[in-house]
């Protein structure tokens, strides 16, 4: 692999962002003096800085290190997961948007409470914990200390993993969600400069010809739908499982819910949601395609997640590689931050809180900071164990695939099914993960063979079925109590005054309309 070799301009580049991180951080420390300004940022924020920090906090997660390493294996398909992104922000903006902002919860298992009963939320919340932890920041830590230890040799994987939660932990817990929404701004900005930057370089190693790409590229690297026999991403399960992943994610996960929850208005929350969508499709280009480009002319490396940082060492000057790597650790510490601060939320809101009513806003506030140290240290922990697995982006969505399509039910069901109550939650979700531990320890054994996609879709349809059954057999809830966390038509209307053209439906509209264009294009 190439060695990274920094020159003191670089360094000085890598150190400059990152005081510029701190400097933010604990600017909004001085502004963050209870727990909703510490997990919700007063309910101040913006669709701008909204929509660049969900894209920042998603983007770090899984892309330029696990994108582009999963497109240096085997092509683009893997830039499905981005693409779906959108469509999926669409429905999160017209459906479930107004219906969180307007329940005024403080995270989304709240929302649960609210539809169902205290037990479904408790249940959920422990659940995003545990994948906020173990799959989001333990894979963002192991991408970053893949890159630190390239950069810095003497370093193993643990220390590196440490190093990066310190950091991002530290300025976390003094900031909160302003800090981390702020920094995800910048972090935006920066993750897209040097993603294109090194987008242009790699093209430039083919003389700008996309003939010669696919000249020396399988033409399934080039395809966005796979054969039904792909082991990778067949088609199937483009459209059956990934749709159920990505609703999960945006739609339901604290860690992305959260600065949405933290938005002025619904128009706001919808304009924000909507911005990230659009962010997500040139994905594709920046970030997807050059991990292709690599395997033409970086062929042979150990380990498709090191294709970036070998990017970087192959093909940028003294200055950009700086510039470049503070993009990539921007990328890792947006996420960082994010599921830090996510999941001291839950602890703190959904556990503490309702425990002990009697502490006071800034004892909260404490206790959430306290949550995000330890969770700094466990996510440190687990990172190094995801080098047993195929790959980063492999690990992050088949932990998912068993994880959370029975939340997905009752999410998705539950917002246009009033008749549904606590009894059909509970039953879905124990008997939903019933079945996933059963597939789990079937796919462990060998028994059963399936793409972690169709295993997603799998535990799907039976926990609908699940749903359905004990909706039926059980008591339905009070139309009063479900009346305001379920579908209505008026929950479309119009959100702001202004021209046609300002209409979040329309842009809505104009996002579904580019995202059928890419996929058409790259059939």
């Amino acid at each position: 692999m190439q060695d990274l070799s920094l020159t003191t301009i670089d360094l000085v580049i890598v150190a400059g962002y990152f005081l510029l991180v701190f400097a933010i951080g604990f600017r909004m420390a001085r502004r963050t003096r209870s727990d909703e300004d510490l997990f919700l940022a007063g309910r101040r924020l913006g669709w701008l800085p909204i929509g660049l920090s969900l894209f920042a906090s998603n983007i770090s997660s899984t892309t330029m290190i696990g994108l582009a390493g999963a497109a240096y294996t085997w092509g683009i398909a893997v830039a499905n997961y981005e693409w779906m992104a959108a469509p999926i922000l669409v429905v999160f903006a017209m459906f479930l948007v107004p219906l969180y902002l307007n329940a005024r919860i403080g995270t989304v298992p709240e929302f649960l409470e609210y539809r169902y009963d205290k037990y479904v939320r408790r249940y959920f919340s422990l659940l995003t914990i545990v994948a906020n932890i173990v799959v989001d920041t333990a894979g963002t830590l192991f991408a970053g200390a893949i890159v630190l230890t390239v950069v810095l040799p003497e370093l193993d994987l643990f220390s590196a993993a440490l190093w990066l939660a310190a950091i991002a932990g530290l300025y976390t817990a003094a900031g909160g969600l302003a800090a981390v929404v702020y920094t995800d701004v910048l972090q935006a900005i920066i993750l897209l400069a040097g993603s294109t930057v090194v987008a242009i370089l790699a093209f430039a190693q083919l003389d700008y010809s996309w003939a010669s790409l696919v000249a020396q590229t399988p033409p399934s690297h080039l395809s966005l739908m796979l054969p039904l026999t792909d082991d990778n991403l067949p088609w199937l399960g483009t459209l059956v499982g990934v749709p159920i992943l990505g609703f999960y994610f945006w739609c339901t996960n604290q860690f992305i819910v959260q600065r949405v929850l933290g938005a002025r208005s619904v128009a706001h929350a919808r304009r924000g949601a909507l911005l990230a969508g659009l962010l997500k499709l040139p994905v594709l280009f920046l970030m997807v395609l050059p991990g292709v480009m690599a395997s033409v002319f970086l062929p042979g490396l150990e380990q498709g997640d090191q294709v970036f940082p070998a990017l970087i060492g192959a093909l940028l000057p003294t200055g950009l590689v700086g510039l470049v790597l503070a993009a990539l650790v921007a990328a890792l510490m947006s996420s960082i931050d994010s599921t830090l601060n996510s999941a001291a939320t839950l602890v703190t809101l959904d556990f503490v809180k309702p425990l002990r009513p009697q502490l006071t806003s800034r004892q909260t506030a404490w206790i959430g900071r306290a949550a995000i140290l330890v969770f700094m240290v466990l996510a440190a922990l687990v990172a190094p164990v995801i080098g047993s697995f195929e790959g980063l982006f492999h690990y992050l969505q088949t932990a998912l695939a068993f994880l959370v399509p029975p939340v997905v039910v009752i999410f998705l069901f539950g917002l246009f099914w009033p008749r549904a109550g606590a009894g059909a939650a509970l039953a879905t979700l124990l008997g939903g993960h019933a079945v996933s531990a059963l597939c789990f320890i079937a796919t462990l054994t060998g028994w059963l063979d399936l793409h972690f996609t169709y295993i997603a879709g799998l535990i799907f349809a039976v926990s609908s079925v699940i749903f359905w059954l004990a909706g039926q057999l059980t008591a339905p809830p009070l139309p009063q109590q479900v009346a305001r966390f379920t579908y209505r038509p008026e929950i479309l209307a119009r959100t702001a005054p202004g021209p046609w053209w300002q209409d979040y439906r329309v842009h809505a509209l104009v996002l579904l309309l580019l995202t059928l264009w890419l996929v058409v294009a790259f059939w």
